[in-house]
């Protein structure tokens, strides 16, 4: 990881732009989870510290354009770039790592390329389906679940499928392990929200819903309500909520099962990526991911 970390802030200095590489650092650099996928799956192949760079920099780009999106004041517990820079700052900073990571990605096979450019393709789909889902309450589970695919998991599936194919490895495993890996992610992400305090989300608790976004559980309480229950809680929908309001839905998740639904759902995917290889430091990854608190 510590070669990762050389090539990211090498690949970001190389743009030429003091304030890029000022603002960059700014940035929290998360769990580096697709990186950390990449080096296992082509832990001796020379370039794939590199991709896996190349990877975190458009990681970092989508994040920079979501929290602008979501009018997001805070990023992994830190300022975000547009709160405290602006959007069009935040937006300009996502495309030169966006178009960095392009330009690095093109001295890769072909193969290699067009998956990784395929997925940015379908994240920012997802991305927009996210956004008009959040227009108004959606209970629609088959929606969501693509929406998930397309704006998280996908981009993992890809630097799993590009990893394998680095080390010579079948891909189609791999492929089907980092798509589950980034579905159950994201499902427990979701539970998280709401279980978790502000101080260890770096956000506030519950923040998915208040900004409009119909998570799993979310889905799933309202399968269970009754038709006054089911009223109120879309009264919640994109609204800031009082400690009342919390307490209320928490309990209604409790009681109802929606939340042990959702983690029940995130532990099936996971289990079907551990399955799809025989590999057990991926299998670790998976348990610590369904395990974590955040």
């Amino acid at each position: 990881m510590h070669r990762v970390e050389w090539e990211i802030n090498r690949l970001v200095d190389e743009v030429g732009y003091a304030r890029a590489s000022e603002l960059f650092a700014k940035l929290s650099g998360g769990k580096r989870l697709r990186a950390k996928l990449i080096l296992l799956i082509a832990d001796t192949h020379p370039k794939a510290p590199l991709l896996a760079a190349i990877v975190e920099l458009i990681h970092a780009a989508s994040l920079l354009h979501d929290d602008v999106i979501d009018e997001a004041t805070t990023r992994r517990g830190v300022t975000s770039i547009n709160a405290s820079n602006g959007s069009k700052v935040a937006v300009m900073l996502g495309d030169i790592l966006y178009s960095k990571a392009y330009s690095e990605l093109v001295g890769f096979d072909e193969q290699i390329a067009k998956t990784v450019a395929n997925a940015v393709t379908k994240l920012s789909v997802g991305e927009m389906i996210d956004v008009e889902l959040s227009n108004s309450f959606s209970s629609d589970e088959k929606i969501y679940l693509e929406m998930l695919y397309l704006k998280t998991a996908s981009l993992i599936e890809a630097c799993a499928l590009c990893a394998a194919l680095l080390a010579d490895k079948d891909p189609k495993p791999y492929a089907i392990y980092g798509k589950n890996l980034g579905l159950s992610f994201q499902m427990i992400d979701d539970i998280l929200d709401i279980t978790s305090d502000e101080q260890t989300l770096g956000k506030p608790a519950m923040n998915d819903f208040s900004e409009g976004k119909t998570t799993l559980p979310y889905i799933y309480l309202y399968e269970a309500l009754d038709a006054d229950e089911k009223s109120r809680l879309i009264s919640y929908h994109q609204k800031s909520l009082d400690s009342d309001s919390k307490e209320w839905i928490k309990a209604k998740m409790s009681s109802s099962g929606a939340l042990q639904k959702a983690f029940d759902l995130a532990k099936k995917v996971s289990n079907e990526a551990m399955v799809a290889t025989d590999d057990s430091r991926l299998a670790s990854i998976l348990d610590t991911m369904i395990k974590r608190s955040y």
